[in-house]
């Protein structure tokens, strides 16, 4: 059933043609085929013209109700989105794997809010200025950041521990509505039960962080593993040697950090000075 797509579409734009072309092939309507993946007609519409990213297991059950389980299509076409939008192919099974299944993730964020709690036009301001990054990618790239954040809204979300420079709340991404939109998201977020926000004073003495950021994941099933940034190319490792070198980093910044309380505070602060900007 799969046929050939323009090669020229974007990887979410494939997916989504292919998707409609199958759809029609058998004469349902998006109702009847959110029916059968159970999610809502809408999804389905915004994944066809290309507006929001497809899951793995949707993705799974395009290729089984089309019958196309033995060639993976749909499978195959959203790993080509995560390869394109969501960062390299190392960064595939930290994405696939690792973050969504974490009981616990622990972040150090030493230049910018951490994907996880970025509001849209922050994450579309940091992708446009990486000059690098194709501006027909950038809403890809977006739609996948945002799409990431659902896991902090299910009914079991991962407890969340961020450690953030202080620095973070003054370097402007994007304008100044943009930060004060981002730190009141910011704010709201850290309010919550299973989310811890610390800031790490820019006057710190500790230069552990400075060289990269990183995300330590605690998995039941698996063992910790870490997400390390890095100017050329990230890494994702469960090697003792680099979990317990990344531990004791964290460790490190958590002793020089503001306590939850201040850091909220000094956070509200920052969004006041930023509104009066506006």
């Amino acid at each position: 059933m799969a046929g050939n797509v323009d090669s020229q579409l974007s990887p979410l734009k494939r997916f989504g043609r292919e998707l409609a072309r199958c759809r029609k092939e058998v004469g349902w309507s998006q109702r009847r085929l959110s029916d059968r993946i159970g999610c809502s007609p809408s999804l389905v519409g915004h994944i066809e013209v290309g507006s929001r990213n497809p899951q793995l297991d949707f993705s799974m059950a395009c290729d089984r109700l089309f019958g196309l389980s033995d060639e993976n299509h749909f499978v195959r076409l959203y790993r080509r989105i995560h390869q394109s939008s969501s960062g390299p192919g190392w960064f595939l099974r930290w994405l696939e794997e690792i973050e969504p299944g974490a009981t616990v993730l622990r972040i150090w964020a030493p230049f910018l809010v951490p994907g996880l709690l970025q509001t849209e036009d922050y994450a579309r301001a940091v992708f446009l200025g990486r000059f690098s990054t194709p501006e027909a990618e950038v809403e890809e790239q977006v739609a996948s950041r945002m799409q990431r954040q659902e896991i902090l809204n299910r009914d079991n979300p991962p407890e969340m521990r961020v450690l953030l420079d202080e620095w973070v709340l003054n370097r402007p991404i994007g304008d100044k509505k943009v930060m004060y939109e981002q730190l009141s998201h910011l704010l709201a977020v850290a309010k919550r039960r299973h989310v811890t926000v610390q800031l790490v004073p820019y006057d710190t003495a500790c230069t552990d962080g400075l060289s990269s950021a990183f995300v330590i994941a605690e998995l039941t099933d698996a063992p910790t593993t870490v997400s390390v940034d890095s100017a050329g190319k990230g890494e994702v490792s469960e090697e003792n040697d680099l979990v317990t070198q990344i531990l004791d980093r964290y460790d490190r910044l958590s002793t020089e950090a503001y306590r939850p309380g201040e850091s909220l505070e000094k956070i509200k602060e920052a969004v006041e000075r930023w509104n009066s900007r506006i």
